[in-house]
């Protein structure tokens, strides 16, 4: 688990699928064997303060210019399993939903439009060859997405207050069959209480998602940088999958008013830190 680092860079989340080793293709396998071995692989936080160095020039550079070699890392029951970060094109798919997160003028001055323009032709350019290319990691600012709780229960929670002079810790792991069954599970629910709704579109396309991968893969929810701007005390009572998994069974039973408490829990918890979020 990393340290603290003195320079902590806020507020992502993060939904990670790891691959078993042998889905991959070689020569790749054959990097990420050697990879895997290395005494100083890189964390999350790395990864952040990296993209956000290469905003700091002018112009900026919103999109590396080569694709990164790095990956998350991790066994799991004897087998070698890899989060490959791709940085160059979930930068590139993160460009094109920034004008949902900033008005226009704020957003061209952040990165001028010749500069969203010219990394928008490359990504075109680059797709044409690469038409299959899909991220391994999705990322959330200031929130999780209530559809990636649907993928976990209560039980695969892991938690670490940093009581030991490291940073906290608040994340969930589970098999993909699991995270599978459980996506169908909630849309079946969802499309038999509501025609239609954000839950059931967002929960589509995390399942779209994760049929890309190997079956034997581990998907990972990792509240990041967020759990430095929640509040106090509030991470250890935090089983936001639970009253996901609660709403949805309340609802698959016909109890509105269940669902409804449970809904309720995740919107009283989370406001805080759409305030702090509102307040930057």
């Amino acid at each position: 688990m990393p340290k603290v680092s003195s320079v902590i860079v806020p507020y992502a989340t993060y939904l990670r699928v790891y691959e078993p080793l042998a889905a991959f293709p070689e020569p790749e396998r054959g990097h990420w064997a050697r990879y895997a071995r290395r005494p100083d692989r890189p964390s999350c936080q790395d990864e952040l303060r990296r993209s956000l160095a290469d905003l700091a020039p002018t112009p900026p550079v919103p999109v590396p210019v080569h694709e990164s070699d790095d990956a998350f890392v991790l066994e799991a029951d004897g087998v070698l399993c890899v989060c490959p970060w791709r940085t160059r094109l979930r930068g590139w798919q993160a460009l094109g939903e920034l004008a949902e997160d900033f008005p226009l003028p704020v957003l061209d001055a952040l990165l001028p439009p010749v500069v969203r323009h010219q990394a928008t032709r490359d990504y075109e350019r680059w797709l044409s060859g690469h038409p299959d290319a899909r991220p391994w990691i999705r990322t959330a600012t200031w929130h999780v997405p209530i559809n990636w709780f649907v993928l976990f229960e209560d039980g695969e929670r892991e938690y670490a207050d940093g009581s030991a002079g490291e940073a906290p810790v608040l994340r969930y792991r589970t098999p993909m069959v699991q995270a599978r069954r459980r996506v169908a599970r909630g849309l079946r629910a969802l499309r038999d209480a509501m025609e239609e709704s954000l839950l059931i579109d967002g929960l589509e396309d995390v399942g779209r998602w994760l049929e890309e991968f190997h079956p034997r893969s581990l998907v990972e929810l990792d509240y990041g940088g967020l759990v430095h701007a929640l509040p106090s005390g509030s991470l250890e009572g935090d089983h936001s999958a639970a009253d996901v998994a609660e709403g949805i069974g309340a609802l698959r039973r016909g109890d509105e008013e269940g669902a409804g408490a449970a809904y309720g829990r995740l919107v009283e918890r989370w406001r805080a830190v759409r305030d702090l979020r509102s307040a930057n």
